[in-house]
């Protein structure tokens, strides 16, 4: 069996990042198609949260070493002030000194065929690019998300670092991996010389994970009985998820349908931003139709999915190149989908290629509230998946994938 040297940030016990899911999956799939991997991650202190629910997930034997990190903004802040050079090109800047000692360690003992790391944490891919300088084995620099972006990062200095960063990584990879067909069109574009070492690697879900929620799954009421229960599974981002028109929707409906808009219970799950919701439900008069609640185990966030009457997915227009990771999980979960993005985005196209047309602007509340006015009326028409695009999503099927190109590169 071949070894893959595996760099993430995101691994467990770290809680509240989809993240997770993409790593902790390729690790669990790989070894079916030849592949050891060997994970090179960060110590649990460096997370703000953490939790066991995951760990089990590892498989047994698995070799994981956690490298000394700090996080800058909680380990080295007075009155929650520091340096700005301490936290470029991200706040956990300090595992690269650890990581890249560990990384050679692992390498000289296990000798593994290929070097993997995944940004975001950008620091993954400055350990992952010098661990190839320092040996010469081929690099797959995965890009769950793009990096150096118009007005992102918004400091002009940690947007230079990225922008090195992402350099290196478009020069010396022997594969550069991304989640989404609109991420790497623009690298296409951006790093011309580098198209013939892009690929699309998107996410997915874990089908025996989900296998294994349904077998437990006894309850199995609706989660708000006498209600249709709209689930928001995830961060609610203030711009790139931006919930106003929502709300201004949901009062709309208030105003023109109050029948229905009495049906309707909107499910915010580990949203992050939950002050932004208490204000926007607060200013149009909807907080009796919103639910905000605290982030749970993985499993347990399956299992509400798989009991809600929908599930609604957030996305604008400035992401159009991105999808967020939970659609996947949706779209197993075989619940009604309503997602509020463009069209013409790849989260509107991946939607639209598993045949759901339950799909209206983020910031078109007369569009969202036609949505919200058909899904209390009849919630499964337009909005559920087709079996081939779920299947087509499985974390192992991706895994495959991933071997097989790792084998053209070995």
């Amino acid at each position: 069996m071949k070894r893959i040297l595996m760099i993430a940030y995101h691994f467990p016990p770290l809680a509240g990042s989809s993240g997770i899911q993409r790593t902790l999956r390729f690790v669990q799939h790989l070894p079916e198609f030849g592949w050891e991997p060997i994970v090179l991650t960060t110590r649990p202190f460096a997370y703000e949260r953490t939790s066991d629910d995951l760990l089990a997930d590892i498989p047994t034997g698995t070799i994981v070493s956690r490298a000394f990190a700090l996080d800058t903004a909680r380990h080295l802040s007075i009155a929650k002030r520091y340096p700005g050079f301490l936290a470029r090109p991200d706040r956990w800047m300090s595992w690269k000194f650890d990581g890249i000692r560990r990384g050679l360690k692992l390498i000289r003992q296990y000798r593994p065929q290929v070097i993997w790391s995944t940004y975001p944490i950008a620091t993954a891919h400055i350990i992952g690019a010098e661990l190839r300088k320092r040996t010469g084995l081929p690099w797959v620099a995965d890009f769950r998300d793009p990096m150096a972006q118009e007005g992102y990062p918004a400091d002009p200095i940690t947007w230079q670092h990225f922008k090195r960063i992402e350099m290196t990584a478009m020069q010396s990879a022997s594969v550069a991996l991304f989640t989404t067909p609109g991420a790497a069109r623009i690298y296409r574009e951006r790093y011309p010389e580098a198209n013939a070492r892009i690929e699309v690697l998107e996410n997915g879900y874990d089908e025996e994970t989900f296998a294994k929620t349904e077998a437990e799954l006894h309850d199995r009421a609706p989660l708000n009985p006498s209600k249709l229960t709209l689930l928001h599974s995830g961060i609610v981002y203030p711009t790139e998820r931006d919930p106003t028109a929502l709300f201004q929707a949901l009062a709309q409906l208030r105003h023109s349908h109050p029948d229905l808009a009495s049906k309707l219970k909107l499910r915010f799950r580990a949203a992050a931003h939950d002050d932004l919701l208490r204000t926007l439900a607060s200013k149009y008069d909807v907080m009796e139709n919103i639910e905000i609640f605290p982030a749970i185990p993985y499993r347990e966030a399956l299992a509400e999915m798989l009991r809600a009457d929908g599930l609604l997915l957030l996305q604008a227009a400035n992401c159009n190149d991105q999808i967020p990771a939970k659609l996947y999980e949706y779209l197993r979960a075989k619940r009604p989908i309503i997602a509020l993005t463009p069209l013409e985005g790849d989260t509107g196209s991946t939607l639209r290629h598993a045949g759901i047309s339950t799909i209206a602007p983020l910031d078109d509340p007369s569009a969202i509230e036609r949505l919200l006015f058909d899904f209390a009326i009849n919630p499964r028409v337009g909005s559920l998946a087709t079996d081939i695009a779920i299947r087509a999503a499985s974390r192992k099927g991706r895994s495959a994938l991933l071997a097989k190109l790792l084998e053209e590169i070995a």
